[in-house]
């Protein structure tokens, strides 16, 4: 890749993380894990940047938002975010991103059927990761933290899934298109 096409890369990948600060403040608001379209942002930029971009994206986010800059759920921010009870899911984040990109590169001839699968596979990841975060940070019984930390998102994050996919294959193609997106 040359040194331009790099930059062009890195600059997507940080309006990637600027993306996904904004869509964290959409959000249904409920007692201890606010529902976002943050999986929203990270199946996009996933999808469109890829496993190398993308998870850049994804971490440069989880990052900005760790030492404190208000890129969380409520304008939120710092270390104290990620040990509270939301704290799995931001890690969960990154992992997702990766994996993501993964399957969108690695089986681009069943390319919809790929991306969604690998969104909606990554969204399991992310409530499990959030699920256990949230049952140990908080004391709670794992009913009590499958209620509060999974049960609110089941209607939400599969709809999210399906439109960042499509969205996201979209975005890319015309990206790609238009040159400012190298083919990942």
């Amino acid at each position: 890749m040359s040194t331009s096409q790099h930059r062009k890369m890195l600059i997507a990948a940080a309006i990637g993380a600027a993306l996904i600060a904004i869509l964290a403040q959409i959000t249904i608001p409920f007692p201890i894990v606010p529902n976002t379209a943050q999986p929203l942002g990270i199946g996009l930029i996933a999808v469109i940047l890829g496993k190398r971009y993308g998870t850049l994206s994804v971490f440069l986010y989880c990052l900005l938002g760790a030492i404190g800059i208000p890129v969380f759920a409520g304008m939120s921010g710092g270390f104290g975010i990620i040990l509270g009870p939301t704290g799995g899911y931001i890690v969960g984040f990154t992992l997702a991103a990766y994996v993501v990109g993964f399957f969108t590169s690695r089986f681009p001839n069943s390319y919809t059927a790929a991306v969604i699968g690998a969104i909606l596979g990554v969204t399991v990841i992310i409530l499990l990761f959030g699920l256990i975060w949230l049952k140990f940070q908080s004391q709670m019984s794992w009913s009590a933290a499958f209620s509060a930390g999974v049960l609110p998102f089941i209607f939400t994050n599969p709809i999210q899934a399906v439109a960042a996919a499509l969205l996201g294959q979209r975005i890319k193609g015309a990206m790609s298109k238009a040159g400012v997106l190298r083919e990942i």
